[in-house]
């Protein structure tokens, strides 16, 4: 992990509603051998400026992408096996896939594609624009008039007043409402709530929820490692340890304490450097 740096800038104010911060990234040495993505309440967007990125689904090989999008997913999907050294990552709002790739995000659930054949420009492109540019806030600039080049104004707005609400309340209270009641404030019954959903997003309300509690247990172990397990799955409102166990195996695929051992220092190392870069 010598000499990794880890660049981050918040996103173009038009842009926030749809897109987190820009992070650039780039290895002085040979990257880990193994990376899990996890999965979040984001698509992912990866822009290699040197060698493709390896991606692979669980138990499926490895494909290679000079420029990729990860649609919602519920299980990590497997980062490596190439010489990938740095990229930029983005992370899209299911507004924003609607708003700046043209499609809603269920239409790029669990799937993952070249991202030119989205923004109508070539991978090729975009790789020959950022590597000539020498700094990673002219990149990020690039990038930016990108996606607001290709912002469609039709498709920028939610679909269902309903659907939205429902995402948002999954959204703050990290997965933590059950999927009767969330049907209940909407007006709709549990099964037409699940169907639009799933349409919409590409995941059911229940798994949607699962995944947000499993990115807020991994965020409060970012933050505090030291915590302890029992103790995090009495706070996220799983049954015991035991639940919270069978939930990274099910969908990172490890123990908690396997995940922390081979990927907390490397996470810790970029979040110090992202806080960093943040004050400049």
């Amino acid at each position: 992990m010598t000499g990794f740096e880890l660049h981050v800038r918040q996103a173009h104010p038009a842009l926030r509603p749809y897109l987190g911060d820009l992070i650039g990234y780039a290895y002085g040495g040979a990257p880990p051998e193994l990376h899990r993505g996890l999965p979040t309440q984001y698509l992912t967007v990866v822009i290699s400026l040197d060698e493709p990125l390896g991606i692979a689904w669980p138990g499926e090989p490895v494909e290679k992408f000079q420029t990729v999008v990860s649609g919602l997913h519920s299980t990590a999907v497997r980062i490596g096996d190439s010489p990938n050294l740095s990229g930029i990552q983005l992370a899209l709002t299911p507004a924003g896939s609607r708003a700046l790739l043209g499609q809603p995000s269920g239409e790029l659930a669990a799937t993952m594609l070249d991202v030119d054949t989205l923004l109508g420009v070539s991978a090729q492109e975009i790789g020959e624009r950022l590597r000539a540019a020498p700094h990673w806030h002219e990149r990020f600039d690039i990038v930016e008039r990108l996606l607001l080049e290709a912002w469609r104004d039709e498709l920028t707005g939610e679909p269902r007043a309903e659907l939205g609400w429902a995402w948002q309340r999954l959204r703050e209270t990290a997965g933590g409402v059950g999927v009767q009641e969330l049907a209940g404030e909407v007006g709709w019954s549990r099964r037409h709530l699940t169907e639009r959903f799933r349409t919409e997003y590409g995941l059911t309300p229940k798994v949607a929820a699962r995944v947000m509690r499993f990115e807020h247990a991994i965020d409060r172990l970012k933050a505090r490692p030291r915590t302890r397990l029992a103790d995090l799955a009495a706070d996220l409102g799983y049954a015991d340890q035991a639940h919270l166990t069978r939930e990274f195996h099910s969908i990172a695929g490890c123990s908690p304490r396997q995940w922390m051992t081979e990927e907390l220092p490397f996470v810790q190392d970029d979040r110090r450097t992202a806080e960093e870069e943040l004050t400049v």
